[in-house]
């Protein structure tokens, strides 16, 4: 898709003009303008000359049908991952990415062995949700159903990290809130980060209900800088301040992103160690079941029961992430790093 050229194709028109077509593409999910009969024939034709609405992704669908993942290749030849979970409850979320690769280097991703190529633009952020708004609307045509098969949420949580992309991120995510476009509820939009001070202090002062999520992962400056080379720069205790001050701004609980290393992070020691650095009226913790991605194991089911009983007991309140997708290399980077034949971590 390349929608790049959009603003100048329509320069000059009326200020409706623009609303109508991005309404076509964002909200009725059209594949192709000829089926835009409002619009004049010159300009369907002039559109089609300078805009592609073609999306090029390669599907790959779990075994139990609650993941899809997406490869999808850029005007550029650069290929992103974008992924679909489906949830029991009828949520659709589409998990997406921010960057080609990543400059960050978190030992146990995937991605973080591609480095980083460039940030995408907005309209390539919003081709991963388009992408599968498209593809619920024509499931949804088959099954004769409709509200059961929308995105009902997005999260960005893909390949790269959304701070350094901070504007063409705060731009989509106002997209996808726009009740003229996907109509997503703020609260269903989630942004995840590493610990990016200065981008927490930003979102901090957009007056969006969105969630924060952080990458924590580790309780300790040892164990987190062993893994995350982020912490050398933004140590926990200024993260956890930076974290305190944007929940009294925006008065909303963090998410504490908690990936569940075998033999890393997942004793008891860790947990008194996250009790003493969190508060549990300001955060809670999800526990993530681990994709494997080479030199790490993920944690053994009764070390993860265990891990959150001790926490809820300290009163936290902790949740589990179902692991989608596995089968199909739905950890983010997996697909990416293998068509650029880089060995994932």
């Amino acid at each position: 898709m390349n929608l790049e050229k959009l603003k100048e194709v329509l320069e000059g028109m009326p200020a409706f003009r623009e609303k109508q077509v991005m309404g076509f593409i964002f909200k009725n999910f059209v594949e192709d303008f000829d089926e835009m009969l409002s619009l004049p024939k010159d300009l369907r034709e002039k559109l089609k000359e300078k805009c592609s609405l073609k999306i090029t992704a390669e599907e790959f669908i779990s075994d139990n049908k609650d993941t899809v993942k997406a490869l999808i290749s850029l005007v550029d030849g650069e290929k992103i991952e974008a992924v679909l979970m489906r949830h029991e409850d009828g949520r659709n979320t589409v998990c997406v990415s921010c960057q080609v690769g990543c400059p960050m280097g978190c030992a146990f991703c995937a991605t973080g062995k591609m480095g980083l190529t460039r940030n995408l633009t907005l309209f390539e952020i919003l081709e991963q949700v388009l992408f599968f708004a498209r593809y619920l609307k024509k499931e949804g045509k088959e099954m004769q159903v409709r509200q059961s098969r929308m995105v009902t949420n997005v999260v960005f949580m893909g390949m790269g990290e959304p701070m350094l992309n901070y504007d063409n991120v705060m731009g989509t995510v106002r997209m996808l809130n726009d009740k003229n476009y996907f109509n997503i509820g703020a609260r269903h939009i989630s942004i995840s980060t590493c610990g990016l001070i200065e981008g927490i202090k930003k979102l901090a002062e957009e007056g969006l209900q969105v969630n924060l999520a952080i990458s924590l992962h580790s309780p300790t400056d040892e164990k987190r800088g062993a893994i995350m080379p982020v912490n050398a720069k933004y140590p926990l205790k200024v993260l956890v301040e930076t974290l305190n001050d944007y929940y009294e701004k925006v008065g909303r609980k963090i998410m504490v992103e908690y990936l569940m290393l075998g033999g890393v992070n997942d004793t008891g020691e860790d947990v008194e160690q996250l009790a003493k650095l969190l508060s549990k009226e300001r955060f809670f913790l999800n526990l993530i079941l681990y994709n494997p991605t080479g030199n790490f194991s993920p944690s053994r089911g009764p070390n993860v029961k265990k891990f959150k009983e001790l926490l809820e007991k300290k009163g936290f309140t902790v949740t589990q992430r179902y692991r989608f997708g596995r089968g199909i290399k739905a950890a983010c980077g997996q697909l990416a790093t293998e068509d650029k034949e880089v060995s994932p971590h």
